[in-house]
């Protein structure tokens, strides 16, 4: 009776699977670096790729077995019925099949086998990596006030391996204390808690829990914080806007902030009584015509469910004339710049006064002593001064 190629083929996988699985007990494969394979770490869900190498085949049978010791695929013929298990390549260097869809079922360690005398054996160890779910972050109290401690909870479930939680509160990192529990189905539950006093800087701070994992970038869960604090308080005057003096009007008006917002703002005079004409409307104060006995500290208060708080002024009144007497302020910059101009605008005058009347001195000397040099005696000379130009030649002399 003929065989055909089909059936040669199944005959040789029936007689290498029965041969494989009655091996002598203490029969050892060999593992030699003719026969070479990788580790492979997948995400749940997605595909794992095996590849089995032989660096020198005598054509010895290749084949992938399972972590159940189940051949996945005999050369390029797939004995086990799981569609998901898929021939990628096959030659006599290499046997590569892809796995898609992978589970954590599917974790456990694979066995390229080369079927020689010793059998040859190289092992694929597959890892699947399942991401948590989202995080979820709990507070023990939804409100706290300013000065009190909180703390917060986030919990990662269903992850594998188990996750690291990281806090951030704004752009400070925090100190968690973190608890693992593994669970039946080889999965991990972490928890984190934080806690920390806080401020009220601290009203509408972002706090994070940050999942670091392999399987999974850019986990988070945020909580914004709402804290409670007791008012912000001061004083603005309205009028006057310069010194108090007997006789003017004194307006005052008391800002206050807080959360809650202040229920109730007050004032007073610190260890006297408002006077009596004294105003007080909401937050405001005023008085009119003031005089000196109305000096002292005036306070406002405010308060909420928090606390209260308060701010002072104190009120000085002056003299009605106080002020109206006091000097100019003056300004030396233009003071001095008028000097300097002046001192340059007489120094010119100088000069040119200086440089004619040494002009005008010399021509008059020469004029005097006109004559006098041929002159026998004095009246003579006074005679050839007052006449006689025309014999004798003028002399001028110039002094620049």
């Amino acid at each position: 009776m003929a065989i055909t190629g089909s059936g040669s083929l199944a005959i040789s996988f029936f007689v290498f699977v029965i041969s494989a699985a009655f091996l002598p007990k203490g029969t050892a494969c060999q593992q030699t670096p003719n026969l070479a394979t990788d580790n492979v770490t997948v995400i749940e869900g997605e595909t794992a790729t095996i590849s089995c190498r032989v660096r020198n085949n005598d054509d010895s049978v290749i084949q992938l077995l399972n972590p159940n010791r189940q051949t996945i695929y005999f050369k390029d013929v797939r004995p086990l019925k799981d569609s998901r298990f898929q021939l990628v390549n096959f030659s006599d260097n290499e046997l590569r099949v892809s796995l898609s869809n992978v589970s954590l079922s599917d974790e456990g360690r694979y066995v390229c086998q080369l079927y020689t005398d010793p059998p040859q054996e190289a092992y694929a160890d597959i890892t699947v990596l399942v991401p948590p779910g989202s995080p979820i972050i709990e507070s023990r109290e939804d409100v706290v006030s300013e000065g009190n401690e909180t703390e917060l909870t986030c919990t990662a479930i269903g992850g594998k391996p188990a996750a690291y939680i990281r806090w951030m509160k704004g752009e400070e990192e925090l100190t968690g204390e973190t608890t693992v529990e593994e669970t039946y189905d080889r999965m991990f539950t972490v928890t984190s808690r934080v806690r920390f006093s806080v401020t009220k800087e601290d009203d509408g701070m972002p706090v994070d829990c940050i999942i670091d994992h392999p399987a999974v970038k850019d986990l988070l869960a945020q909580r914004h914080l709402e804290v409670l604090y007791k008012p912000e308080v001061k004083i603005v005057v309205t009028y006057p806007e310069g010194l108090t003096r007997e006789g003017d009007n004194l307006d005052l008006t008391c800002i206050a902030e807080g959360k809650p917002h202040p229920h109730q703002i007050n004032w007073l005079r610190v260890d006297e009584d408002v006077p009596p004409h004294a105003v007080v409307t909401g937050s405001d104060l005023y008085i009119e015509n003031l005089n000196k006995s109305y000096n002292g500290t005036y306070r406002c208060v405010a308060s909420n469910a928090v606390g209260e708080a308060y701010v002072d002024y104190i009120l000085y009144v002056h003299d009605s004339r106080a002020g109206e007497g006091a000097p100019q302020k003056i300004d030396h910059a233009v003071i001095g710049g008028v000097v300097a101009v002046v001192m340059f605008a007489i120094l010119c005058a100088l000069i040119v006064l200086g440089r004619y009347f040494a002009r005008h001195k010399g021509t008059y000397f020469t004029h005097e002593a006109k004559g006098a040099d041929d002159a026998a005696d004095a009246d003579t000379a006074i005679i050839n001064a007052e006449g006689g130009h025309n014999n004798t030649d003028e002399k001028k002399e110039y002094y620049i």
